[in-house]
C-alpha cells in the first residue's frame, strides 16, 4: 500500500491527537511525546508499505490504516502498555471533533436503503479471501426489523497485530465499536463474541434506538 492518499491523510488528521494523548494518558512530557511521534511516523510508513492495496469497493481500508497508526505508536513506547491503557489511549486519540462528526453522519445513514445495500455488497465481496488484512462479513438483518448484525469471520486487525506482536491488545480496538455507535446517535451496539477473545466470530449488532 502506498503512503499517499488515505494513509497520509489519516496521519495528518490524527497524529496530533495521538501525540497529545501520549501525555494525557501515558504521562510523557511534550518533548518525549514529540520524539516518540517522530519515530512512530517512520514505523507507520514501514507498516503501510508492507500492506497490499485494497480492492475498489473494500470499505475496510480505513480500519487497517487506523490499526497501523495505533500499532506504530505502541511499538515505539518504552514499555508495552496494558490493555486498559491502550483502550483509553486509542479512544482518546481517535475521538477528535472531526471523527465525532463523521460518526454522526455515518449514524444518519446506518439504516438507510443505500447503507444497507452497501453492507450487502461488502458481504458479497469477501475481500479477505484475497487480502488477509481485510475482512469477511455476513449481513444478518434482525427478523423484527429493528436493525442488523454484521458478523465477521476474518479480521485484518487480528492478522496485522498478530504479526506485530500486539495481538493481546486487539480488544482495545474492538471496544471502539461501542464508542463509535454511541457517537453516531442512532443505534445501540450489541456484541457477544470477538475473534480476538477466542470467539467463533465478531458480531457487531446495531439496533435502532427507540
Amino acid at each position: 500500500m502506498r503512503y499517499t492518499g488515505m494513509p497520509h491523510g489519516m496521519w495528518v488528521l490524527f497524529a496530533g491527537s495521538f501525540r497529545k494523548h501520549l501525555s494525557s494518558v501515558f504521562g510523557y512530557d511534550s518533548e518525549t511525546a514529540q520524539a516518540l511521534t517522530g519515530r512512530a511516523k517512520l514505523k507507520y510508513k514501514e507498516i503501510i508499505s508492507r500492506l497490499p492495496e485494497f480492492e475498489k469497493g473494500d470499505r475496510f481500508k480505513m480500519n487497517i490504516v487506523s490499526c497501523a497508526m495505533l500499532s506504530a505508536f505502541l511499538l515505539n513506547l518504552p514499555e508495552k502498555p496494558t490493555l486498559e491503557k491502550t483502550e483509553e489511549y486509542y479512544r482518546a486519540a481517535m475521538m477528535t471533533v472531526p471523527m465525532k462528526w463523521f460518526c454522526r453522519m455515518t449514524g444518519k445513514k446506518k439504516f438507510s436503503e443505500k447503507g444497507i445495500q452497501g453492507l450487502k455488497k461488502t458481504a458479497a465481496l469477501r475481500a479477505a479471501d484475497r487480502n488477509p488484512y481485510s475482512w469477511n462479513m455476513e449481513f444478518l438483518p434482525y427478523e423484527d426489523g429493528s436493525g442488523y448484525e454484521a458478523r465477521f469471520t476474518k479480521c485484518g486487525i487480528c492478522t496485522l497485530m498478530r504479526e506485530l506482536g500486539l495481538y493481546d491488545l486487539v480488544p482495545a480496538m474492538c471496544r471502539m465499536d461501542y464508542t463509535m455507535s454511541e457517537a453516531g446517535g442512532t443505534s445501540d451496539f450489541i456484541r457477544e463474541y470477538t475473534l480476538a477473545s477466542g470467539g467463533p466470530y465478531c458480531d457487531c449488532g446495531y439496533r435502532k434506538k427507540g
